[in-house]
């Protein structure tokens, strides 16, 4: 089956008992059992709930993976990866990611005793060149967060096979339309399903998807242990948004590639960040690698006045943290989504403002800039 196909379907098949045609919700706590030891394959909606189900299996489908796990947020779902760990390992960390996963790390994740190297995920050998004995896992986002740097996710791959270390991927930015990386040689692929999966900025959620059948039932038992799982409707919200996934980025991405045009051309703009441009210094890497360039655009302004001005006057682009909706959103970095970094080594620049490119008609949107740059 083709993607668009397996988003519709898979998991999907109409209810048994009614023929709905759409999977219900099944908002329950527990299952009868017929006697004791004998079940239906649930029995308690933490372990596991058919709505949940029917989302993990298709979510897998979408990434091309045999296990897929879902999570009560994207943050939740990377603990739990990340629980897969002891005291004393070391993980490597792209130095451009979402603030909130180097919080994790910093300020959670370093008092269990794990110990980590942020480093320029775009060159490989630095990242080779920061595994250790004691390294267990190598972290990327491609696209990063927010300067939509590339990572050439073969490439390092093929340095964490050889060193023993594994892989995972933030694909939340690409989504599996774009990307997937487990094709690629990563070990997990993670997401918010907050974002482009649910769609519709309704719904907070997470996933993680691989391949590795012992990793997948260590992780099945953390998900129930630790019991950060998303609940029935919210996971039926997130498979509704996977079912026009397809069409949505098709536009996310014909949409972003305008704006990115249009404000490379603009006299208040002193730069842009989208891998669709030729002079992005991952475009080639890119190319390759996704089947578009996504939908997020970053940009920046000659000071950090003018990048909150443009931020407060646009009309159609909402000033909101989050992003992947239908809707268009403006944001500051480093005072909205990354502030929790603000006065690190890995601060954003106060003049750097980033658009998650909505699906309206793009001319609106190019028109809003237009009024809040002018």
């Amino acid at each position: 089956m083709k993607f668009e196909t397996k988003a519709i379907h898979v998991g999907q098949d109409p209810d048994p008992t009614t023929g709905a045609a759409v999977v219900p919700i099944y908002q329950t706590s527990t299952y009868v059992q017929e006697e004791v030891g004998k079940h239906k394959g649930f029995e308690y909606s933490r372990t596991g709930n058919p709505t949940r189900l029917a989302l993990e299996q298709c979510l897998a489908a979408l990434e091309e993976a045999q296990f897929g796990f879902a999570f009560a947020s994207g943050m939740a779902a990377e603990d739990t990866v990340l629980r897969l760990l002891s005291s004393g390992d070391h993980v490597v960390l792209g130095d451009d990611v979402y603030g909130g996963t180097r919080r994790l790390f910093e300020k959670v994740l370093v008092r269990s005793g794990l110990t980590f190297t942020s480093v320029d995920s775009t060159d490989p050998n630095k990242v080779s060149g920061a595994i250790g004995d004691n390294t267990k896992l190598v972290w990327l986002e491609t696209p990063t967060n927010p300067y939509l740097r590339i990572a050439d996710i073969e490439a390092i791959a093929r340095i964490t096979k050889q060193s023993g270390v594994w892989l995972a991927v933030d694909n939340t930015f690409a989504t599996p339309f774009l990307q997937r990386p487990l094709t690629s040689g990563a070990d997990f692929v993670v997401h918010s399903t907050t974002k482009y999966l649910g769609g519709h900025s309704d719904v907070v959620g997470g996933a993680v998807c691989l391949n590795d059948p012992e990793l997948a039932s260590r992780l099945a038992f953390l998900q129930n242990a630790v019991g950060a799982v998303p609940g029935p409707f919210d996971s039926w919200l997130v498979l509704r948004g996977l079912k026009t996934l397809g069409v949505r980025m098709k536009q996310h991405c014909s949409n972003a590639m305008q704006i990115a045009a249009f404000l490379s051309e603009h006299p208040a703009v002193t730069k842009v960040w989208y891998p669709g441009l030729s002079d992005h210094p991952g475009h080639d890497v890119a190319k390759r690698q996704m089947e578009y360039f996504g939908g997020m655009v970053s940009f920046e302004m000659a000071s950090r006045e003018e990048a909150l001005d443009a931020a407060a006057r646009t009309k159609l682009f909402f000033l909101a943290e989050s992003l992947g909706g239908v809707e268009s959103l403006i944001e500051h970095p480093g005072a909205m989504t990354h502030a929790s970094i603000a006065d690190s080594p890995f601060a954003v620049s106060e003049s750097l403002v980033r658009l998650s490119v909505g699906i309206e008609d793009v001319d609106d949107l190019i028109d809003d800039l237009k009024s809040a740059l002018s």
